[in-house]
């Protein structure tokens, strides 16, 4: 006779035991193919189409450090950039130079650019490559205004022969080798005739900026005297341009042929040099995700200027109308954005300050209405505000925006100013003001004192006509409890 306890404790053994069985064939094939991705060689491929600013630094960043957490033999950055922000290209830079992962900047697609602050990185990567129909320069530094800018240097003296740099046809070492004589007549050019700006400012800034490229062009061994010309006299290269003057390093038609050119090659690292080796490599994408696409919403100088208005106007209608919270929670939110995109922008504060100073006067005009004097000096502070806003000169407000604000808040201090001017032209409507005008009739006979009958009420009147009783009289002014009387025909 069976024991069914014994055949349930049996079939739960059992199953017990597959499901241990199963979980360790699970940990064995989750460790394998760990193994095998650590024993996998990758690149990882990053992309940045735009300008340069503190998205793109924050993206690049983590790209570098998910890079060094996955053992990446390479970081392959794709770049199409007509310049940026100063501050984070530096950012950038610093990372860059102290990566343990090698960095190969390659300006891609065909047509992309690496104006300005891409000329920078390129200069600062491990490995220099363009594809065909690319090219790069421009890297003199210009600002719109506002402190350390180089407003003298915004529209560069065109350069000599064609664009490219008097006396650089040379294969230069980065060490600023001289061209071979007879070559170009205007190679020994005298260091005079090199820009250095028209003021102490711009002369501070420029000569920064020319020893900084030239110190990565010297790390690198690339052509440091084209580098300076890109910066003095904003030049620009073509991709077989730079490659013939030893500006870059690669001119690949696509990834894997600059994977293919750039393997055994030697780079310079923090710690020493170091073989790349690139064939074969497994290439892992690593895109901008949604942080980086907000961040770069977020920071577009349009949208933080519009954020501020919005916040502004918001808190406005929030302490004019206390306790409609919707007003009041977009402004304060608006308002908390704007201030975090502005402080990672270079933002000029004299032109915040305007601006501030320009909506305060635009309400102060709905407030306490001076007829147009205080609101024609609100916007004029607004736009010259807007106007100076942004140092960057590829990261200004656009302007027709600027004007269409400004448009909007001068119809907004129209309506007001003519409110106003109607209500004054309107008759009382309460108060002893508002009897004036009005009918009554007399109570009596009387030529001076007397009493009259006003909306069912008895008063006081003085006229200096005589009246009869029940005669209709006009209300001319009020004198306490007094009217002053005159009959209605008299009035007409």
């Amino acid at each position: 006779m069976t024991n069914p306890e014994g055949r349930g404790r049996g079939r739960a053994g059992r199953i017990l035991m597959l499901a241990s069985l199963l979980c360790l064939a699970l940990g064995a094939l989750l460790a394998w193919q760990a193994q095998a991705q650590q024993n996998e060689r990758n690149a990882l491929l990053m992309t940045i189409d735009g300008a340069i600013g503190p998205a793109i630094n924050d993206y690049f960043q983590r790209g570098l450090e998910h890079a060094q957490t996955r053992e990446a033999e390479l970081v392959v950055v794709k770049m199409d950039t007509p310049g940026g922000l100063d501050a984070s290209m530096r950012a950038m830079i610093s990372t860059m130079l102290g990566s343990r992962v090698p960095v190969a900047i390659y300006v891609s697609p065909a047509g992309a650019r690496a104006a300005s602050a891409g000329t920078y990185l390129l200069y600062a990567s491990h490995v220099a490559a363009m594809a065909p129909a690319t090219h790069l320069g421009s890297a003199t530094p210009v600002q719109l205004g506002g402190g350390g800018g180089l407003p003298g240097l915004g529209e560069p003296e065109p350069p000599a022969n064609d664009g490219a740099p008097a006396g650089d046809d040379t294969q230069g070492d980065g060490e600023g080798a001289s061209p071979p004589d007879g070559e170009n007549a205007a190679a020994g050019a005298d260091e005079s005739t090199k820009r250095r700006g028209n003021t102490a400012m711009e002369r501070k800034v420029l000569e920064d900026a020319v020893a900084y490229i030239r110190s990565l062009a010297k790390r690198h061994g690339r052509n440091a005297d084209w580098a300076e010309q890109a910066v003095r006299e904003a030049v620009n290269l073509t991709a077989r341009e730079a490659l013939e003057r030893n500006v870059v390093d690669v001119v690949a038609r696509d990834l894997d042929d600059l994977l293919t050119q750039i393997d055994g090659r030697q780079v310079v690292m923090e710690d020493g040099e170091r073989t790349l080796a690139t064939a074969g490599l497994t290439i892992e994408r690593f895109d901008p995700g949604w942080r980086t696409k907000l961040l770069a919403v977020i920071t577009d100088p349009n949208v933080a200027y519009f954020l501020m208005i919005i916040g502004f106007y918001g808190l406005i209608f929030e302490l004019a109308n206390p306790g409609s919270l919707v007003p009041g929670t977009i402004g304060i939110i608006s308002l908390l954005l704007a201030l975090f995109a502005f402080q990672v922008l270079p933002v000029n504060y004299a032109g915040l300050a305007l601006i501030l100073v320009g909506l305060g006067l635009i309400v102060g005009e709905a407030l306490v209405p001076s007829f147009g004097i205080l609101g024609i000096g609100g916007i004029v502070a607004f736009v010259i505000g807007s106007v100076m806003l942004m140092d960057a000169d590829t990261l200004n407000i656009s302007l027709p925006m600027i004007g269409g604000i400004a448009l909007v808040a001068a119809g907004l201090m129209l309506w007001v100013v003519t409110r106003f001017i109607g209500l004054r032209r309107r008759t009382p409507r309460t108060g002893q003001e508002e009897l004036v005008g009005s009918q009554a009739r007399a109570l009596e006979d009387f030529s001076g004192y007397g009493h009259v009958r006003l909306r069912g009420e008895r008063w006081n009147a003085r006229s200096s006509q005589p009246l009869t009783r029940g005669q209709a009289v006009r209300v001319t002014a009020v004198d306490g409890l007094t009217l002053e009387v005159e009959p209605l025909d008299t009035a007409s």
